[in-house]
């Protein structure tokens, strides 16, 4: 399937991502929602996650630790801010300054995760807003886009499987 990255006109913060998968928008929300599914999916290729737990609910959490290739660990923390089953979720990275990647949510952004089915298929949408075009930057020099490409690729074999 697809994958596209774009950078919306007039956005110097801001990195949107998409895909299509070759699976019902109900099932890719839930390998979104599921602490199991995410914990095979997140992250790029040669990454693992270890001690993933989900509490989803408006004001609950995010958190996931990966493990990466170098054997360190990486983590991953959001808060959860909007949820609309099977629609959209919206969460918050970690407020504090850590790598620019930040295991997939940058610190300091605002990620809004959207699902749209069309033919039986899902196009799933990363609209990544950061905090300055220097996060942005940081970001992307962390490997966000390829690591993101590679993590989609990822969920999609898992979605392939289901």
């Amino acid at each position: 399937m697809s994958f596209a990255l774009t950078t919306p006109e007039n956005s110097n913060h801001v990195i949107v991502i998409s895909r299509v998968f070759d699976a019902p928008r109900e099932l890719v929300f839930r390998a979104w929602t599921d602490a199991r599914h995410i914990a095979r999916w997140w992250g790029p290729n040669g990454f693992s996650g270890e001690d993933c737990e989900v509490d989803f609910r408006v004001g609950g959490g995010f958190r996931l630790q990966l493990r990466g290739p170098d054997g360190n660990r990486y983590p991953c923390d959001a808060v959860i801010r909007e949820i609309v089953p099977p629609e959209r979720i919206v969460f918050a990275g970690s407020p504090d300054d850590g790598p620019g990647c930040g295991a997939g949510l940058p610190p300091r952004s605002l990620v809004t995760v959207t699902f749209v089915e069309n033919a039986g298929k899902t196009t799933l949408t990363i609209h990544t807003q950061l905090a300055s075009a220097d996060d942005r930057q940081a970001a992307i020099d962390s490997g966000f886009n390829p690591g993101w490409e590679q993590c989609l690729e990822r969920l999609a074999g898992c979605l392939a499987a289901a």
